[in-house]
């Protein structure tokens, strides 16, 4: 049958990789090391990647999964990007999926030796290995290599720096499992080579940090020490991406530990955050507030801001998006003066103040506020709640003989009054029947 045919397939398509995988081992003079066969890593062998991995097994040039995802796959998730890594040059690839009739898309990454290659409508992203050859601290110039080690010993930490083979084999050059599973955050090699390679490197420490580790000062001194000596260094990293790594920190765990190591080890000054200390005990508060409740990162940045005029300087500094610099004024501007009402409706004050603004983002912001002030209870009410529309319009009043336009504005605004004090639940027949027309 049919089904029995596919089965036969599959048992076939994995001995050609293992033996394809144990082949290369024996010319890496590798022992296999630790193999997985985890649901969430059989998941990732859909259709396009089958047809992938042949085409390189045929083409004897091996293909591994990279980075992000391995370590994700040993922690038991399932990655939501799936970077692949390559002995084929990028114009070997480009020859490989031109014969193929496999279309390639996005070329921006190909200098960096990365081809994109779309088959079965998914992209597959592949990079050659490679070394830097040269670097500023922000860009590198890469060489190609066969070698895989050589390409694990250029990347930043050692949990980012595995490659898994695609019969399961893991390949750990530098104990990255082993410090995944002891929850330890560290550069492969020396921390000062690997930070002055790029310094965006200060912040990925960080978020991993905020990502894996489970106590709070588990830093290797050594680390702590790189950084603070290469803090400089991130003064010339663009605001956009600093932002991309303190963002992802933000949600993360640790945070106003974090935060607070960021003014220990000079980095503040250089990332945009309140040069004059911010206020790290607002922020180990509302870090309390918002925990399980999802904020926006802006949420939790803005404890640190005292004044506005630090969301502003954030934003001059980090590029921030027009929204996430909106949330922090609102933030800084309300958090003290837009709190819940005594008595049986503590709500209200909340909702006035959304219906009042007339503004359609309101509503999303309001929650933030509540999480941010740590009113779980409202928080709940406030995500049920839908907007009430005012039920009167000026095309009503004219219908009822108002005419001027000063007297229908004049009308509307009374009404809207009337309404807000019925707790918005009279409609247009009630509000309409207070006009006396004339």
């Amino acid at each position: 049958g049919r089904g029995g045919a596919q089965a036969q397939r599959r048992v076939m398509w994995r001995r050609t990789l293992r033996v394809a995988t144990a082949a290369w081992a024996r010319r890496r003079g590798l022992s296999t090391m630790q193999q997985i066969d985890t649901l969430h890593f059989h998941t990732l062998f859909t259709d396009g990647l089958k047809c992938i991995a042949e085409l390189f097994v045929k083409d004897n040039h091996e293909l591994r999964i990279a980075g992000g995802a391995v370590r994700d796959l040993l922690n038991g998730k399932q990655p939501e990007d799936v970077d692949f890594a390559t002995t084929a040059t990028p114009d070997h690839m480009k020859e490989l999926f031109q014969t193929a009739g496999i279309r390639m898309i996005n070329n921006k990454g190909e200098k960096h030796g990365t081809i994109t290659a779309r088959v079965h409508n998914q992209n597959f992203e592949i990079t050659t290995l490679r070394i830097d050859v040269a670097t500023d601290g922000r860009h590198a110039e890469v060489q190609f290599t066969t070698d895989w080690q050589t390409d694990a010993e250029r990347r930043d930490l050692t949990i980012n720096s595995m490659f898994l083979g695609l019969d399961g084999t893991l390949y750990d050059y530098f104990n990255g499992y082993e410090d995944l599973k002891n929850k330890k955050v560290r550069f492969v090699g020396d921390p000062s080579h690997r930070i002055q390679e790029d310094y965006l490197r200060i912040m990925r420490y960080f978020r991993f940090y905020g990502k894996i580790a489970k106590e709070l000062g588990d830093h290797d001194p050594k680390t702590l020490k790189s950084i603070k000596q290469h803090a400089k260094g991130m003064a010339g990293i663009s605001g956009e991406r600093i932002w991309f790594e303190l963002k992802k920190t933000l949600v993360g765990n640790h945070v106003s530990h974090l935060v607070g190591l960021m003014y220990d080890l000079d980095i503040a000054q250089y990332i945009g955050l309140p040069v004059i200390e911010g206020n790290l005990e607002e922020l180990n508060r509302v870090c309390k507030n918002v925990e399980h409740h999802s904020p926006k990162p802006m949420t939790v940045l803005s404890a640190l801001f005292r004044i506005q005029d630090d969301v502003l300087r954030l934003d001059l500094r980090l590029k921030i998006s027009k929204e996430e610099k909106q949330l922090g004024l609102f933030l800084v501007k309300y958090r003290r003066d837009l709190i819940k009402a005594d008595g049986p409706d503590p709500l209200k004050p909340y909702r006035d103040f959304i219906i009042d603004s007339r503004e359609p983002e309101m509503q999303s912001k309001v929650c933030e506020l509540l999480k941010y002030q740590g009113e779980e209870k409202l928080l709940k009410e406030m995500e049920q709640w839908s907007i009430p529309r005012f039920p009167v319009s000026g095309h009503d009043l004219r219908r009822i003989g108002i005419i001027s336009g000063k007297e229908i504005g004049t009308m509307l605004q009374e009404l809207r009054d009337t309404w807000k004090k019925s707790g918005y639940l009279m409609d247009k027949e009630e509000l309409l029947s207070i006009v006396k027309s004339p």
